[in-house]
């Protein structure tokens, strides 16, 4: 088995789709660079017939991106993928990205044709993208909701047109774990040809459940991995990559292997947290500011004495300097000690319990107590003492 995952960050696409989200061209290419010092395998840089600022943003990615490959996003229709092909005409490593909804819901409510015209138009598709790039890859949209057989007709049909990839989206992130693993086990075992492309998931967050639907589609031989940093996108968001790709890694009997480089995570996170004005949860996974914050006494303790009972994760793995040792009322003695400490202060046992019951009052005023509050309970009790 391939122990390698290909990361397909679509932060510039799917993430940019976000209401109030819009960034310039500008915005795009820093956020593109830095994405290939991440170590990004497909940067999905946007959707070139949907506008002239998203043609132009996909076109100049397309000349300063030397190592990952460059997608552009279409619908199955002609005029699409030539707008795309011409927006990839500079990129070293062009892809177009294609696809067409599979499930009953789709077919019958919004494409309003049958399943036979939906075979038809998506092996047409990859012809029209195969004129253009040799690296062509399929969505089947909705296939979350679409029955296995049928999305098994449809992924082996383009494949033999010459798909090199073929997208599995959980489009309104309905499925459960298991169920969309099952999904990508079933297109393994029941496609012909399969072994001819790469299977790709696509997972969004509706019900919370896009990361764990990304791990259980590559436990069944996904191989690609299409995500957004800090998990941003459309409704309640797509899979995070840095959850991703940090579960990997540390669940390292999976063997699956990727090119990110974890360092530059919280970085990453920051810059497209700033240019897309969209904040990230204090305790989101990974990157939120609390992802390494302890402010309960039990658990200050406990990583104090030895980091690992409490954190799965080296901050410097990320990308941040330490973890945080935050004093509030829930604090206990190893913790203020520790802040102390780093304070420059060396108190003996019976020195710190006077100042721990000082603490506790000024922690029962304000919701964490800061370096200047320590000092001035310092000061006082010097003030005290002499």
């Amino acid at each position: 088995m391939d122990n390698r995952i290909h990361i397909f960050d679509t932060t510039l696409r799917d993430g940019e789709q976000v209401p109030g989200c819009r960034l310039n061209t500008k915005d795009k290419l820093l956020i593109a660079e830095e994405l290939e010092s991440l170590g990004v395998d497909i940067i999905e840089a946007g959707f070139p017939i949907s506008s002239p600022g998203d043609f132009e943003s996909v076109a100049e990615i397309a000349k300063i991106v030397k190592n990952a490959t460059v997608c552009g996003l279409t619908r199955a229709v002609q005029k699409d993928i030539e707008v795309a092909a011409e927006a990839l005409k500079h990129a070293k490593f062009p892809r177009i990205h294609t696809g067409i909804g599979t499930s009953d819901q789709h077919v019958f409510t919004k494409i309003k044709t049958t399943r036979e015209d939906i075979l038809v138009r998506s092996k047409q598709a990859v012809r029209w993208a195969k004129k253009y790039v040799d690296d062509v890859e399929f969505y089947a949209e909705d296939a979350g909701r679409t029955e296995n057989a049928f999305l098994a007709q449809v992924v082996e049909a383009v494949i033999a047109e010459g798909a090199t990839v073929v997208n599995i989206p959980d489009t309104t992130g309905y499925c459960l774990p298991e169920e969309y693993g099952a999904k990508i086990k079933y297109l393994k075992e029941n496609v012909k040809g399969i072994e001819k492309a790469i299977i790709s998931t696509h997972c969004h967050n509706d019900l919370g459940l896009a990361t764990a639907n990304s791990i259980a589609g590559v436990q069944n031989g996904a191989r690609q991995i299409e995500c957004t940093i800090n998990g941003i996108g459309e409704r309640a968001g797509n899979t995070a990559l840095e959850e991703v790709v940090m579960i990997m890694r540390k669940h390292n009997w999976m063997k699956a292997e990727t090119g990110v480089v974890s360092k530059r995570l919280n970085a990453i996170s920051k810059l497209v947290s700033e240019k897309m004005r969209m904040p990230v949860q204090p305790n989101k996974a990974i990157v939120g500011s609390n992802a390494f914050s302890h402010s309960s006494g039990i658990h200050q303790d406990g990583v104090i004495k030895n980091r690992d009972n409490y954190e799965i994760i080296d901050p410097a793995e990320v990308g941040v300097n330490e973890s945080s040792i935050i004093l509030t009322a829930r604090s206990g003695r190893a913790a203020l000690n520790y802040r102390l400490e780093n304070l420059g202060a060396k108190l003996s046992k019976d020195e710190l319990e006077v100042i721990y019951q000082d603490f506790l009052k000024v922690a029962d005023q304000h919701s964490v107590v800061e370096d200047e509050q320590l000092k001035e309970l310092m000061s006082a009790h010097q003030a005290i003492d002499a």
